[in-house]
């Protein structure tokens, strides 16, 4: 079992703080309340473009979008961005409560014949009540399940190439097609760590996403899912999201960790927290106990660092290290039997440079990549980080990833 390495794609603006400053002012409603930032890259189709270009160089296999109201279209977004790239995949985030799943089967059939085979889905089913009722649904935590359930459950029956009927409680089919089936079927990952996600993910998908928690909590996940998988007679493959600040040295790596914490008022944190708090997905609230809200004991596990969940939703945790430690975590979590690594880090551009040129060769030496394309060689490091990395800057984004 070799290690998928993927990275993300900021479709909501990205920078060099942790401050989510449209997220815990007004919710980005007013736009001229929003805390003045200088050096915000706002996430237009040129630099996203540079940040696919450059994962794809650097080896990476694909790139998560977010989805919700802070985003550009996922969609929209990644299949332009399949124009300007050759080999790199998607991992397209969207939510089934807003749309078809006879529509999503056909958008996904479409998408493979456009990008020539590279889609991956990342069903996200929802945690928050108010960013739901935004897009006009209104049920509650466990009954978006149930929906997920059976909306999976009809895009996997229209891909099957002959017409497709289906009586459920959320969803009535008659006579469901997609003509011309996706070739390949695009892998489903999805996440959810409550009672209610478990036997969607084992009846339905093909990747078990989990939020970056300690490695004896990962397993217990791990081990729950595979369980429940079983009883299913199928078999769940498993990957792990997490935030990565990898450097030539340890001291330089929690240095620039330490200058994202300093850059958080404790208005800001506070205002964070609250919001976040609000939460019914049980995944955030997990992310938030490993803090507390508290900046003291920020690692808690080795070179696991949730300073990040201090202020973002969603994925709250980051491996802090040199980059052979930040490896040895990888290597860790893969024993578990974690197979996709999707990573990110602030600014993205740079931390994708960061890491592949970094991480990604420790990784091929101990053997855990497939053969594939190799990172760039690079010019020697100058100025305390890649000489092929840009210099830049701030933002964040809200739900969905």
């Amino acid at each position: 079992m070799s290690v998928h390495l993927h990275w993300f794609l900021p479709t909501g603006g990205d920078g060099r703080t942790l401050v989510d400053r449209h997220a815990y002012t007004d919710g980005g409603i007013r736009r001229d309340r929003i805390t003045p930032v200088s050096g915000v890259r706002a996430p237009d189709i040129e630099y996203l473009a540079q940040i696919a270009k450059a994962a794809e160089q650097l080896g990476f296999e694909a790139v998560l979008t977010p989805t919700g109201t802070w985003c550009e279209d996922a969609w929209l977004t990644t299949v332009a961005l399949t124009q300007v790239t050759e080999r790199l995949k998607f991992l397209v985030a969207f939510r089934p409560g807003v749309i078809s799943p006879v529509l999503a089967a056909q958008m996904a059939a479409t998408y493979q014949r456009i990008s020539r085979g590279r889609l991956l889905l990342n069903v996200v089913t929802g945690g928050d009540s108010t960013e739901q009722k935004r897009f006009g649904d209104h049920l509650g935590h466990d009954r978006r399940y149930s929906r997920t359930d059976e909306f999976l459950q009809i895009v996997r029956g229209v891909w099957g190439g002959r017409p497709f009927d289906f009586q459920g409680e959320h969803y009535q089919v008659e006579g469901g097609l997609t003509a011309l089936p996706p070739d390949p079927l695009p892998q489903i990952f999805f996440g959810g760590s409550s009672a209610a996600a478990g036997p969607v993910a084992a009846r339905n998908v093909d990747v078990y996403l989990t939020w970056g928690e300690p490695p004896e909590e990962v397993k217990q996940k791990i081990d729950w899912i595979r369980g429940l998988a079983e009883k299913e007679g199928r078999t769940v493959r498993f990957g792990i999201r997490l935030h990565t600040i990898s450097r030539d040295s340890s001291k330089e790596a929690w240095a620039t960790a330490g200058r994202l914490l300093d850059d958080l008022a404790p208005e800001t944190v506070a205002a964070a927290q609250q919001a976040l708090g609000k939460s019914e997905s049980v995944g955030q609230q997990r992310m938030l106990a490993l803090h507390g809200g508290s900046r003291d004991k920020l690692e808690i596990s080795p070179n696991l660092w949730a300073g990040v969940g201090l202020v973002r939703g969603g994925a709250g945790t980051a491996l802090v290290g040199s980059h052979a430690e930040v490896a040895d975590r990888i290597e860790e979590y893969h024993s578990l039997g974690i197979e996709h690594f999707v990573l990110s880090g602030y600014p993205h551009l740079e931390e994708a440079y960061w890491f592949g040129e970094g991480v990604r060769p420790e990784l091929a030496a101990r053997g855990l990549l497939d053969a594939g394309p190799a990172p760039l060689d690079g010019v020697p490091a100058a100025n305390g980080r890649p000489a092929s990395a840009p210099g830049g800057a701030p933002l964040l984004i809200a739900g969905g990833r």
